[in-house]
């Protein structure tokens, strides 16, 4: 078995360097992830520049793009063969509800389900990277478990991906893991503006807004309730529930295109 693992943090975040080692025993297992930290860029290819890709001391290979970049020039060529599992993370920090838009670190696990691979993305819950160890095993646990039937999806076509947020506690406190919906947050704090030393205005995107919905089911419930929650994701951003809704619309605003003038025969 074949791992590739990215992350958003950086290729020098402690949360890849738990990844690693944690996996290293399950499957060959390579790393290439972006050169410094590439939070909230979600699915963002890099197509205006050229992309480098460096070798640092531990074997890790770093590329100065996003998250979606790395694995998207691993697939395509630098790695030389198709791996059977994608793994992203572990972010320093959630990606519950509305996070999951945004995330850098759900964007490479998607990028590999994207071209068929089965993916997980794993956060932990909090920042700071507390109790990262009992976060790392869990991980392996979970990857350990789903290894057996990555063949099988890969001859089905049927990749899946999995965002995985996994609380900052001990080992013995986590109670294991539960399949849990995207709860929702609140809008976004406001703006922070400053003033630079040249006085012109800049702005700092503010932070995220709390749960709005919170309700039990959701990932955000389960989370405090000690648990690993597990979110299977889909890339269909279709509303099908509204496509009837929208064809009336759709249908007042369409006009039969004017029919073609008709050619005179010959004149005298």
């Amino acid at each position: 078995m074949k791992i590739l693992i990215s992350n958003d943090d950086g290729h020098q975040a402690p949360g890849i360097v738990a990844l690693y080692e944690a996996l290293k025993g399950l499957a060959e297992v390579e790393v290439v992830a972006p050169e410094h930290n590439n939070s909230a860029k979600s699915n963002a290819l890099s197509l205006h520049s050229p992309l480098y890709v460096h070798t640092a001391h531990n074997g890790f290979r770093y590329v100065n793009g996003t998250p979606a970049d790395c694995v998207h020039i691993a697939l395509t060529g630098l790695l030389g063969y198709r791996p059977d599992l994608v793994v992203s993370g572990i972010n320093n920090g959630a990606n519950m509800g509305d996070d999951t838009i945004y995330s850098g670190t759900v964007g490479a696990a998607m990028e590999g389900y994207l071209f068929g691979i089965p993916a997980i993305a794993f956060s932990q819950t909090e920042k700071g990277w507390a109790h990262l160890d009992a976060a790392a095993h869990k991980a392996a646990q979970l990857v350990a478990q789903l290894m057996p039937s990555l063949g099988e999806a890969a001859q089905r076509g049927e990749p899946w991906l999995l965002n995985v947020n996994i609380p900052n506690r001990p080992l013995n406190e986590i109670r294991g893991f539960k399949v849990a919906r995207l709860g929702r947050r609140h809008a976004a704090e406001q703006v922070i503006s400053q003033t630079n030393p040249r006085g012109d205005t800049m702005y700092w995107i503010g932070s995220a807004g709390k749960a709005k919905d919170d309700a039990e089911g959701t990932d955000f419930h389960a989370a405090v309730q000690g648990y690993a929650t597990i979110t299977p994701l889909q890339v269909d951003l279709t509303d099908h529930d509204r496509l009837a809704y929208w064809a009336p619309t759709a249908a007042s605003l369409s006009t039969p295109l004017p029919a073609e003038p008709a050619t005179g025969g010959a004149s005298s």
